[in-house]
């Protein structure tokens, strides 16, 4: 009994003093570029789209992580329909969508990239 009351003590001292604030801080920041904000992988994706041309812009603590070299697909589904279209470095951090995407509040979308070290992660959106 004094162990699990031991325990219980521990866990709320360490919650309590700002070691739960750290694991926090590499959650996901607001929205820079209106769209919407996923962390996968360590990184920030944000997918904003402007009348269909969707582009995905990737942030690493706070950081614009340069595209170069990577490469990437967004599929997108919207009920039983499913769209696939290629993603490729555009300036900085961001990655742009080959083609104009028409998605509809719901739509889900997984964008799979490739880095230029090789580091493939996934995010996983859905459509406001």
């Amino acid at each position: 009994m004094k162990k699990q009351i031991s325990a219980m003590v521990l866990a709320a001292s360490l919650a309590l003093s700002g070691v739960s604030g750290v694991a926090m801080a590499h959650g996901a920041k607001p929205a820079q570029y209106g769209g919407i904000v996923q962390v996968a992988g360590d990184l920030q994706f944000e997918l904003v789209n402007r009348d269909g041309a969707v582009t995905i812009y990737v942030d690493d603590h706070d950081r614009k992580l340069p595209v170069a070299g990577a490469s990437g697909k967004l599929t997108v589904l919207t009920g039983t329909r499913k769209t696939e279209t290629a993603l490729n470095p555009g300036a900085d951090n961001a990655l742009v969508a080959a083609d104009k995407l028409q998605l509809q509040a719901g739509s889900k979308l997984v964008a799979t990239i490739r880095f230029a070290d090789g580091k493939t992660v996934t995010a996983r959106f859905v459509a406001k």
